[in-house]
């Protein structure tokens, strides 16, 4: 629609009574916005208090023009809603700002130093209502705070908060700029105005409310010490951004909303009376709509972390947490509630939010450009409808619950399940809550655990080993160290119960993980919970962010919870056959690799604070087996080499210098340590070094010159075979040249294929006399399985001198080529891995599970059934066995 200027400057004379004398005040903007120039007029408006000694005088001459030029461009249809609230908030920043630095400057000519203001509410999110008052908290650093020398801190503090609110909301002739509110503040009713960072800090860490966490959601640094107040919000991030869920804080909010229902005396559908921000479908509802889920998701997907709720929803939406039409539903009806709200304070500059009388109702609905209060109150009631359906099902959906049978009924119940011997299990968990776990010791844990007790007997039920799916989950409850949140996210989340059940039945590693961490349930939540982790740079940047600057074992911690939240989602993934287990395998391995390299550059950085740094020299690691290859399973361990660059003569340059052996060999003991030392957060991996040259016997970090004199003059054959599989995981582009180089030369030198050919046979018969299979699932030590398939991959590798690649299925590949292998024995590869990757998860003893565990193994490795999956193993191990046949004119002894 085209902006029509005079309509607005007419509507706005007839029915706003504060409009009208603006402009009978300010003609300059009046010509300016009559002649539709909206964007001069606004710029002319915030110089109103240029040249004006007094500040307060100033800000109110410029708040009056701002105010002006809003109102008439937003009824001209110039200006939309998004640009009125972010200029309404813009100004209200200048002039708390300006308010501050007036304050201070007055009392001591310096700048606003160690003086914060923060914004919250509506300020915060930068939508800012036409006549609003402020809700800032202000804040104040002792150490950095401008006083005079006889000034205590915090009594120069108080001056300065009194001379802010009076600049700002004292009523003179030239009006007020802003109403003040300090209410938000810790403990309002007895705490002085401002309040010191640290004391500020405590309570927030310590004793707030679950309102003032839901507050701190839209919280930003406005005015004041910027810098300061960012870094005191980066300190609370914690606080307000959990990333375990909480929703005892969630429910208390619910019951703030549900009070504010029940102490609203107004209509509840709109007519006189009805209030908008509070009214039911109005204002607040869509705010809160919007703050409940980001206080549940927002601790774990930070891109829902925003401050509008236009964007909040749009996020929601995003994330899949929220359908695009409520979004879309619940942000238009936002927008015109808040249209309204804004017609409704430009009459008389008055902070309402409640519809007037008929008569007065009538000029509100005209200055809107409507006919009457009739067709605004028409309007009014479809919008918010709309807006009261959907957070009446959002609270319904909090408030659900289902109910435990009377005690004297449980045993009965579950032999109506089909547990076995229903007396002596209803015995034990009603043991459960008589003190003998922590986690069920409250009166509000032990609620929420008979809201849900009902579901849990019944999903354990139906599956395959109902008892021993009780028992682990009782080991999940010994080790939570609380359970609330466990119970009213299972109950809120019916299908998360269904997948822990399969966790606890199905993936007994995944079982003892949550029995350790009943936290990781919250990794499941988010929609992303079954994506494939990204690339190892972006998981190492995740792992490295921290909510502060933290030390050296915080960020071991983060690295810790980071990758367990990884390994424990990609079970899951692999449970729910969601990838397949090649790339799952994949993701494990980029897991591993950030976690090393992070690892790596922490303890570097702190070893080097007393040692130093060796110029020109720095620790390489090599990766091998699996991790070389980059397919990990779960039960994997790191197999890594530690190597150093430079000349072994140097020494650091730190305050306690070190020889370069000595000082990579106690580095490369930091990087192990940092890798597999149990921290709070427990342990990581577990790290052999056995492949290094000379083994056991041999220092923990050579030199790259060194390893690659051993490895041409003393390796052996079988070492010789593992270096096919090594790759550089740590260290520069030069020091990673230099090692393959090195790893090349000796690859590429020729061998004796008899010779090889009888080292590679007595191996592999040493290895079979000394490991054997353990099972009809162990794909990799049954004859024909993945141990024969390496050995034959690598003797061709070294006989030939082609195909290298530390990939295992990708050597396979080029020897295919090659015409040295028969093509189906990538199939083979596949296959085999696939089985090594979720045998350790679905069957860790090797043998086949019972249904219907047999049937997710088989699906997780492509078939539908479990005896289809074991003939097509016995078709890949037939089809190793061949090709050995045909290299080593040996038969494998396969049963």
């Amino acid at each position: 629609m085209p902006c029509d200027w005079t309509a607005a400057l007419d509507r706005a004379r007839a029915h706003a009574p504060f409009l009208a004398m603006a402009l009978e005040r300010r003609p300059d903007l009046a010509e300016l916005l009559s002649a539709g120039e909206g964007e001069a007029a606004l710029e002319r408006a915030r110089a109103s208090g240029e040249g004006i000694e007094d500040v307060g005088v100033a800000l109110r001459r410029e708040r009056l023009g701002v105010a002006l030029v809003l109102a008439i461009g937003d009824l001209a249809g110039a200006f939309p809603l998004a640009r009125v609230t972010a200029e309404l908030t813009a100004l209200a920043d200048r002039a708390l700002d300006a308010a501050i630095r007036d304050a201070i400057m007055r009392r001591t000519g310096e700048d606003a130093r160690g003086f914060i203001a923060l914004a919250l509410g509506k300020h915060g999110a930068g939508e800012l209502n036409y006549s609003s008052d402020i809700d800032p908290i202000l804040l104040y650093d002792p150490e950095t705070l401008p006083r005079r020398e006889r000034d205590e801190p915090g009594e120069a503090a108080q001056r300065y908060a009194r001379e802010v609110v009076r600049t700002l909301a004292e009523s003179t002739a030239e009006g007020y700029v802003f109403r003040v509110d300090l209410r938000l503040r810790p403990a309002s009713e007895v705490s002085p105005l401002a309040i010191s960072c640290n004391a500020a800090l405590s309570h927030y860490e310590s004793s707030a409310l679950a309102w003032e966490r839901a507050a701190f959601i839209r919280a930003r640094a406005c005015a004041g010490d910027i810098a300061a107040g960012e870094a005191f919000l980066a300190a609370i991030r914690p606080f307000v951004w959990r990333r375990s869920l909480d929703f005892g804080a969630i429910e208390e909010i619910g019951r703030l909303t549900a009070r504010i229902r029940e102490t609203y005396s107004g209509p509840l559908e709109p007519q006189s009376g009805y209030n908008l921000k509070q009214g039911r479908g109005g204002i607040r509802e869509v705010e809160f709509f919007a703050q409940t889920h980001q206080l549940i998701h927002g601790g774990r997907d930070p891109s829902l972390r925003l401050r509008g709720v236009r964007a909040t929803l749009d996020a929601l939406a995003s994330a899949g947490l929220v359908s695009g039409e409520d979004a879309a539903v619940l942000g238009e009806s936002y927008d015109r509630l808040r249209t309204v709200e804004h017609r409704l304070q430009m009459v008389e500059d008055q902070q309402t939010h409640t519809l007037p009388g008929s008569e007065a109702l009538d000029r509100v609905a005209r200055l809107d450009g409507l006919a009457d209060g009739a067709a605004l109150l028409a309007n009014l009631a479809a919008v918010t409808v709309r807006v009261a359906g959907r957070f009446d099902r959002l609270i319904a959906a909090e408030q659900r619950a289902v109910h435990l049978p009377a005690t004297g009924s449980l045993p009965a119940r579950l032999a109506e399940l089909g547990y076995a011997d229903p007396a002596k299990l209803a015995q034990r968990i009603d043991g459960w809550q008589d003190g003998h776990i922590r986690a069920l010791r409250s009166p509000s844990a032990q609620a929420a655990f008979a809201d849900l007790l009902p579901r849990l007997l019944q999903a354990f039920a139906e599956a395959p080993q109902p008892e021993q799916a009780l028992l682990r989950w009782e080991h999940v409850l010994e080790r939570a160290s609380s359970a609330i949140n466990l119970f009213r996210l299972l109950e809120a989340r019916p299908g998360l119960l269904d997948q822990l059940v399969r966790i606890l039945t199905l993936a007994p590693p995944l079982a003892e993980e949550l029995g350790r961490r009943p936290d990781l349930l919250d990794t499941l939540i988010d929609q992303s919970a079954f994506d494939l982790p990204g690339a190892t740079g972006e998981l190492k940047t995740k792992m490295a962010r921290t909510e502060r600057d933290e030390g050296y074992e915080q960020l071991l911690d983060r690295i810790r919870l980071v990758t367990g939240e990884a390994r424990f989602a990609l079970g899951v993934q692999l449970i729910e056959a969601a990838h397949d287990p090649l790339d799952i395998a994949r993701a494990l391995s980029r897991c591993a690799e950030a976690a090393l390299q992070l690892a790596g550059e922490a303890a570097a950085q702190e070893f080097a604070r007393d040692h130093g740094v060796i110029a020109g020299s720095e620790l390489v690691v090599l990766g091998f087996g699996r991790l070389g290859g980059g397919l990990l399973t779960h039960a994997s361990d790191l197999d890594i080499v530690y190597l150093f660059s430079g000349s072994h003569d140097a020494e650091s340059d730190g305050r306690r210098p070190l020889g370069a052996t000595l000082y990579f060999n106690r580095l490369a003991q930091r990087v192990s340590a940092a890798l597999s030392v149990p921290t709070a957060q427990g342990a990581l991996y577990e790290v052999d070094t056995r492949l290094r040259p000379q083994g056991t016997q041999g220092p923990l970090a050579a030199s790259v010159e060194s390893f690659a004199r051993y490895q041409r003059e003393d390796a052996w054959t079988w070492e010789h075979m593992a270096l096919t599989r090594a790759r550089v995981l740590v260290g520069s582009d030069a020091s990673r040249a230099q090692v393959e180089a090195a790893i090349d030369a000796v690859l590429m030198r020729e061998r004796d294929p008899d010779s090889l050919r009888a080292d590679v046979l007595k191996m592999r018969a040493d290895m079979a006399a000394n490991k054997p299979p353990r099972g009809p699932l162990d794909a990799k030590l049954l004859r024909g399985a993945l141990v024969d398939l390496e050995f034959l991959v690598h003797y061709l590798q070294l006989r030939e001198r082609r195909a290298f690649s530390p990939d295992l299925g990708l050597a396979v590949d080029g020897l295919v080529e090659a015409g040295l292998l028969d093509p189906g024995l990538r199939t083979a590869h596949d296959l085999l891995t696939r089985m090594l990757v979720a045998t350790r998860l679905l069957a860790p003893d090797l043998a086949m599970p019972p249904a219907p565990a047999d049937t997710v193994l088989a699906r997780a490795c492509g078939h539908d059934r479990a005896d289809a999956l074991l003939r097509a193993c016995t078709l890949a191990r037939h089809g190793v066995a061949r090709e050995w046949q045909r290299h080593f004119d040996t038969e494998l002894e396969m049963h």
